[in-house]
């Protein structure tokens, strides 16, 4: 039997997007800048993507521009509106346990003279609303901040960090990483007070290699690419016809089904959690598994190495992660569990489980009818 819980990581394909990715690589495969017909055909296909993500977002095609996955969309969010709004200010702010796509581009920041502050976390990763109040200034100019956790499906309070920062700093702009919260929550920009939302195409059953940014109209942002213009000028280069056609209709796809999906990604991930707790020597990070994401549930199997457990656990046909799986096998300390105040005997056994709708229960009691048969007999190995 074969168990994948790694749908954090990445998830398999709707049937659907397969087959739109293939006709229109094969079929209606022209570039959308030509001026012919296999150039317009092209063009609506990119068209038609934009207002089926629009849809579930409840705003407007021309706010939706496609990138090449959640990498570049953060990436584009912090560096461009940092440089077109530096004449106002150079401070952001952001969290302590953001992906390396949101603090790498926050670092680089600094080191271009812009000043970020980053605010901590508590125990069960969420930011304290009040230090966001005090570390926000008249020179302030972004605050981003992920919606869901990637390591430990922490979900922050956005539209109230939204209210406080357009209270607070009228002038700022609010972006959300929503790469972990996107197909799993309804979200609507305008109403939650989000002016930049990034995500990524592959965490909802789309290709890999695309993603989206929504750009509320009005909001001052530098072009990330240049060339020839295309997306009104703002992201250049040949439109990736075949990953935007894909991307659409997996965001179409997800949000069919919203409720009953993450009814059942909560099921399991209580299941999993109930099974979890009745084994020896195990830690389970974050809130309420019934309160956070419904998709995410990290564990320390203490006395083991997550690693250890990995190979082990990928022997039998069960696959996790350890920590994150989106930084090209960097052995390193978390900083999430970091920063929630793990202890190294914890960090080092940290594991995440993550689902979809596609996942079974089959798959759950498999994984842990497997956990209870390999970890007295690793840690025994450990002791040796």
């Amino acid at each position: 039997m074969e168990a994948y819980l790694d749908n954090s990581a990445t998830t398999r394909c709707y049937e659907s997007v397969a087959e739109l990715v293939r006709k229109t690589m094969l079929e209606d495969y022209g570039n959308p800048s030509s001026m012919h017909r296999k150039g317009v055909e092209a063009e609506r296909y990119v068209r038609e993507a934009q207002e089926k993500i629009a849809k579930t977002l409840k705003a407007e095609p021309k706010e939706i521009y496609f990138t090449s996955g959640g990498t570049e969309s953060d990436n584009w969010a912090l560096i461009g509106t940092a440089l077109a709004n530096q004449r106002k200010g150079r401070h952001l702010i952001t969290t302590a346990i953001e992906h390396p796509a949101v603090s790498a581009p926050a670092s680089f920041l600094e080191e271009q003279g812009f000043e970020v502050t980053r605010l901590g976390v508590d125990k069960e990763g969420h930011i304290s609303l009040e230090d966001l109040k005090k570390a926000l200034r008249k020179d302030t100019i972004l605050v981003s901040v992920m919606y869901v956790n990637n390591e430990m499906g922490a979900v922050q309070p956005i539209e109230e960090i939204a209210g406080l920062v357009h209270e607070v700093c009228p002038g700022a702009y609010f972006h959300v990483d929503a790469i972990q919260a996107y197909g799993k929550y309804r979200i609507c920009p305008k109403r939650m007070g989000i002016d930049l939302l990034s995500v990524s195409g592959h965490k909802i059953h789309g290709p890999k290699g695309t993603g989206f940014l929504y750009v509320r109209e009005g909001v001052k942002l530098f072009p990330y690419i240049y060339g020839g213009g295309q997306q009104r000028g703002f992201r250049s280069g040949t439109d990736n016809v075949p990953g935007a056609a894909g991307l659409g209709e997996a965001a179409a796809c997800v949000y069919k089904n919203l409720e009953e999906n993450e009814k059942h990604m909560r099921r399991l991930k209580l299941r999993l959690a109930e099974g979890i707790r009745k084994l020896d020597q195990t830690v389970i990070h974050g809130g309420d598994p019934g309160a956070d994401a419904p998709h995410i549930l990290n564990v320390s199997f203490l006395g083991v190495r997550s690693e250890v457990l990995l190979h082990t656990l990928e022997e039998r046909g069960i696959y996790i992660s350890a920590g994150s799986a989106c930084s090209s096998h960097k052995r390193s300390g978390s900083p999430t569990l970091t920063a929630i105040g793990l202890s190294r005997a914890e960090l080092e056994s940290a594991v995440r489980f993550s689902f979809a709708e596609t996942t079974r229960e089959e798959e759950i009691d498999y994984a842990l009818s497997v956990l209870a048969e390999v970890l007295p007999v690793l840690r025994r190995f450990t002791r040796r």
